[in-house]
């Protein structure tokens, strides 16, 4: 598969598109989901292609949407501090900083829960931002 990066051209948000369409399958359909379920949650989201791969952000990185062969994993930059409720978080689960959720093939996601981890995300971003422009 060919893997777009930015010095191809294209704007983050026209290289995840790109990426999802090159998929053309079911890691594909599950990105484009978990894309459109960010939106909604956060609809100042900022889309952005780092590492090559596509990364939300608003002030600073919420998560990002890795492809492997059997998995789409979704890595959330500061998952160890957020409150999971419901048990998304299956991977990564051992570091102090990072959480992340595999979706395998066939599996379903609550999607009102991840949701809430991505709005928790926000608010733990802009918390941060906040704090670091008041101490300058």
């Amino acid at each position: 598969m060919k893997n777009p990066d930015a010095s191809q051209g294209g704007s983050a948000s026209e290289l995840i598109s790109q990426r999802i369409a090159e998929l053309g399958d079911w890691r594909g359909d599950i990105l484009a989901r978990m894309r459109k379920l960010i939106r909604e949650a956060a609809p100042d989201v900022v889309e952005e292609w780092k590492w090559n791969v596509p990364v939300w952000s608003h002030d600073g990185i919420i998560c990002t949407g890795e492809t492997y062969k059997s998995a789409v994993k979704l890595t959330f930059a500061k998952g160890a501090s957020l409150q999971d409720p419901t048990g998304l978080f299956n991977s990564s689960l051992t570091g102090n900083v990072r959480r992340a959720i595999d979706i395998h093939e066939n599996e379903k996601i609550d999607e009102a829960a991840f949701k809430s981890l991505i709005r928790a995300a926000v608010t733990a971003n802009s918390a941060a931002a906040k704090a670091r422009s008041t101490k300058k």
